[in-house]
């Protein structure tokens, strides 16, 4: 493994390792996550290295020096300290990295303990995003959670003595959720003193639990005005505590920014491995999608009988990339520079587009650097939609 810090301009690039396996499944939870009483962890971790190689080998000798690396699921918490440990020990083996690479893990509180916690910061992680989701133990059960807020809180306070960077991720906008009650709960989290926080407003996703509980009119969620006024209010409590939005849902002290996620957000590159991940990878100079296979035992299979699980690797169109690029760059509060996007891809919105949103409030111009407003940032996809080229 040789180490590197790679300059302020070179390519982005990170790892996003998926382990699909849940204790449980969330209500709310449309993620490829999956319920098994046994998984024989040495298997599919096997397996995952066997992936991760052959993406390297697709990139070809000029790899791009690796940044980040992101285990995501599922609850990665529940792998063994030991499995953590190989991935990155072959990560190292495939790939360069900087010398100050973020390496994040999702963990659960129910699957918290300093004997694991200890195992991962040993095996190299750096970060760890705790999926608390709720400060209080009947929306915690409401949302199918496995922990109470008083395992919530001793697992916190463990990641924030175990690891060097902690960031907590709440759940908002829930059915009959007040301002106040918001207030009372934002403050709390904000006074655990994160460095970071991922504050989602609850979405009712198509084929959950929660979808047919809405269908039935057993579960009613904030109308757009309400979820607005909390949108708003998460973005002054949050500016005032000094760790301000810098994506949608995301807010960070000032350098704490996740920074494989502003991979993402900036169009870089990232290899995805384990099922269902996607990647996007830059090949020959021109940009791939990668998907694994989603059922993690075909997955599995497929990996074992051909080195991979991809079922997808498709070069995309040069409009097709622009419009994810534009997507994925406007929920950041940093904007987008327009002439850079444009170098990129020979194309960029129109003066005529940008100038009608504006009147709208739903955009800012300054120069080549153009923002979706707090009122844009609550119809983002609409403001896509009519900036795309």
């Amino acid at each position: 493994m040789i180490e590197r810090r790679a300059s302020k301009h070179a390519p982005s690039f990170g790892l996003y390792v998926h382990w699909p396996f849940c204790a449980a499944k969330c209500p709310y939870c449309d993620f490829n996550s999956h319920v098994r009483v046994a998984v024989e962890e040495d298997a599919w971790v096997e397996a995952i290295l066997r992936e991760m190689a052959y993406a390297a080998a697709a990139q070809g000798e000029a790899h791009p020096i690796l940044q980040t690396v992101f285990f995501g699921g599922g609850t990665p918490s529940l792998m063994q300290g030991k499995s953590v440990g190989r991935i990155l020990d072959e990560a190292k083996r495939l790939w360069s990295w900087t010398n100050d690479v973020e390496i994040t893990l999702e963990a659960n509180p129910a699957s918290a303990d300093a004997a694991r916690f200890a195992d991962y910061r040993a095996a190299g992680v750096t970060r760890v995003s705790l999926g608390v989701q709720a400060l209080n133990d009947a929306d915690l059960k409401f949302l199918g959670r496995l922990h109470n807020l008083a395992e919530a809180k001793a697992a916190l306070a463990l990641a924030q003595k175990t690891f060097e960077r902690v960031s907590l991720d709440l759940i908002y906008a829930r059915p009959g959720q007040s301002l106040a009650a918001w207030q009372t709960e934002l403050a709390e989290a904000l006074s655990f003193g994160t460095e970071h926080l991922s504050l989602y407003q609850l979405t009712i996703e198509p084929q959950t639990p929660f979808a047919l509980l809405q269908h039935k009119g057993r579960l009613v969620i904030p109308d757009e005005d309400h979820a607005a006024a909390l949108f708003d209010l998460t973005q002054e409590m949050t500016a005032a505590a000094g760790v301000p939005a810098y994506e949608v849902s995301n807010h960070a002290r000032h350098g704490a920014e996740a920074r494989h996620n502003l991979i993402y957000w900036r169009y870089g590159e990232y290899a995805g491995v384990g099922p269902g991940a996607h990647g996007r990878l830059h090949l020959n100079g021109k940009p791939v999608a990668t998907v694994t296979e989603r059922l993690p035992e075909r997955w599995l299979r497929q990996v074992s009988a051909r080195g991979h699980g991809f079922t997808e690797w498709n070069e995309l169109l040069p409009a097709d990339a622009a419009r994810e690029h534009l997507l994925m760059n406007l929920r950041l509060i940093e904007g987008i520079d327009l002439a850079a996007y444009r170098a990129r891809w020979g194309m960029a919105p129109s003066t005529e587009r940008i100038a009608a949103l504006q009147q709208h409030g739903l955009v800012t111009r300054d120069g080549d650097t153009l923002r979706a407003t707090p009122r844009g940032m609550l119809v983002l996809n609409a403001v896509i939609a009519a900036l795309a080229v």
